[in-house]
């Protein structure tokens, strides 16, 4: 199958490292002109630097600004006033006892992983309907299905963010625009790994800590091992594409069978 995206305009939120800069990585090999998003201007130019080594030839841009507020969504929309492909990647997790997660932190989980993709939705969404062609993304997690007690308030935002994508599936029926969640298994990310040894042996080396995490807390994986960005990459690129032009309203599992079900 070859996918181009020659003449489309992506933008990944949180795409400075894991998943996002391997989403950015994918986009810019089908030929899209890639922003890459970030809160800190100088790790944005680092990160362009380094994808513009690894995809020879591609036009990244840098766009820094912390979208999970309303003036970095303004910052963003007037330095990007058109986007054909939006990628909703930006997240925060991490593990808590669930009594011990106060009102701040629920609503801070609740702003960066779902209200910052809603309002860039809005911004952009109108725009593809009338152009008649654009794609919508939600990186979302198997935690959305399978909410782990480590971590539900994490849980919850992706969960919110399979409903938010149906619905703005909805809005946009009819139009040529696309809306979808991608269900993220357990991923190797620089972020992961320290979370890995939050519940491992941290004297463990990488590999032994790895098996250990996948068979103590996520045994239900049918791949046994993390999964790379790359391979989340993978759909995000399709799901971009003209090829996936009757694939709206899903949720489609990269999740290394991780998710015991048929559907989510």
């Amino acid at each position: 199958m070859h996918i181009d995206l020659t003449g489309r305009t992506a933008l990944v939120t949180g795409s400075t490292q894991g998943i996002g800069a391997a989403i950015a990585a994918g986009l810019a090999r089908a030929g899209a002109r890639v922003a890459v998003n970030g809160r800190n201007e100088e790790r944005v130019a680092e990160s362009v630097a380094t994808l513009g080594r690894e995809v020879p030839g591609a036009e990244f841009v840098p766009v820094a600004a912390d979208v999970s507020d309303e003036e970095g969504a303004a910052r963003v929309l007037r330095q990007l006033p058109q986007v054909d492909i939006l990628v909703n990647n930006l997240g925060i997790f991490g593990s808590a006892d669930p009594l011990e997660i106060t009102d701040d932190e629920w609503r801070r989980y609740f702003e960066v992983n779902v209200l910052a993709a809603v309002r860039l939705t809005r911004q952009y969404l109108p725009g593809m309907t009338e152009r008649g062609w654009g794609r919508v993304q939600y990186i979302a997690s198997d935690s959305a299905v399978v909410i782990p007690a480590e971590m539900i308030q994490y849980g919850m935002s992706k969960t919110a963010l399979l409903a938010v994508s149906r619905g703005f599936a909805k809005k946009a029926a009819g139009t040529g625009v696309t809306v979808n969640s991608v269900i993220a298994g357990p991923t190797h990310t620089g972020g992961v790994e320290d979370f890995v040894y939050e519940l491992v042996d941290r004297d463990l080396p990488w590999d032994e800590a790895q098996r250990a995490f996948m068979r103590e807390h996520r045994p239900q994986s049918l791949l046994q091992r993390l999964i790379e960005p790359e391979e989340i990459a993978n759909m995000v690129v399709y799901l971009s594409s003209d090829q996936a032009s009757a694939t709206t309203g899903g949720a489609l599992r990269v999740d290394g069978g991780y998710v015991d079900a048929i559907l989510p």
